[in-house]
């Protein structure tokens, strides 16, 4: 592992989705979110750690130190009694050392018999919002097979036996994600240059492994990155983040080409280094 992150960082990241569900509301009926007051289209940020989470899993494996501690079947109490240490800090600490996601976005782990309190991550995103408000698609599907032999009797005097189902999309909308990354906690969680560069590689590739026939065509668009020179920051994040603006080009966008990315760089203060990733 290389050094701890020296740099304080602010990021932005965009993103769309084509014909799609790209996070579904249980409390909804599983329709996309959105803003009921304005139908602008949301993402919760847990939704996009998962994908990071999942694009680490497949480079490493599960492997240490990019092992990862929120995944499907995993008996969290006992990977935190697990550790070891007879002190909280000493157990916090090897915890982190050995799972990517604890490093980069924290966790509670204060459950289990020895408990390991809880650690804030150096790393965190927003609730990604569409530039536009969104039309929820409702679309009625059908399937030929049946799943019980009561299900198939009802169906042997009809010409064509078929049981009806109901699929949710977005015709077309692009996210704006904020992210914050703190030198503070990236000292207390060991979060290093090689899990930064990491972070970096499984937001633009967060999509790529995550196809699935409810969420349509998900890509990255742009990954906009604002580096100070200084572990504290050198202007706030609201600041950076308003020399970005997003503009349509047509009334009703369907494709990343229907919207204008400016960046004003003029309101960028000299100690702070702009990258543009995509």
């Amino acid at each position: 592992m290389t050094e701890i992150i020296k740099n304080r960082y602010d990021f932005i990241f965009l993103f769309d989705v084509k014909d799609g569900n790209p996070n579904g509301d249980p409390d909804q009926g599983n329709l996309p979110r959105v803003d009921i007051e304005n139908q602008e289209g949301l993402i919760t940020d847990v939704c996009i750690k998962r994908k990071v989470r999942n694009y680490v899993s497949l480079k490493y494996k599960f492997n240490t130190p990019f092992d990862i501690f929120i995944r499907q079947e995993n008996i969290l109490n006992d990977k935190i009694d697990s550790a070891i240490g007879d002190k909280l800090k000493e157990r916090q600490e090897n915890l982190c050392k050995d799972y990517f996601d604890i490093r980069t976005f924290g966790a509670v782990l204060s459950t289990g018999k020895k408990g390991a309190g809880t650690v804030r991550g150096p790393v965190q995103f927003t609730f990604s919002r569409s530039e536009d408000r969104v039309y929820q698609a409702e679309h009625s599907i059908t399937r030929c097979a049946v799943t019980t032999k009561e299900e198939s009797k009802n169906q042997e005097n009809r010409e064509h036996a078929s049981t009806f189902g109901r699929k949710s999309t977005i015709p077309y909308a692009l996210y704006r994600m904020h992210g914050f990354i703190s030198v503070i906690d990236a000292i207390k969680t060991g979060f290093s240059e090689d899990d930064l560069n990491l972070l970096w590689e499984s937001l633009l590739n967060a999509f790529e492994h995550d196809r699935a026939a409810a969420r349509g065509e998900m890509s990255p668009r742009k990954l906009i990155i604002f580096k100070h020179d200084s572990h504290l920051g050198n202007a706030r994040s609201g600041e950076l983040f308003s020399s970005v603006s997003i503009n349509k080009k047509v009334e009703l966008p369907r494709s990343y080409d229907d919207y204008e990315i400016k960046i004003d760089k003029s309101i960028i203060p000299s100690s702070i280094t702009l990258e543009e990733k995509l």
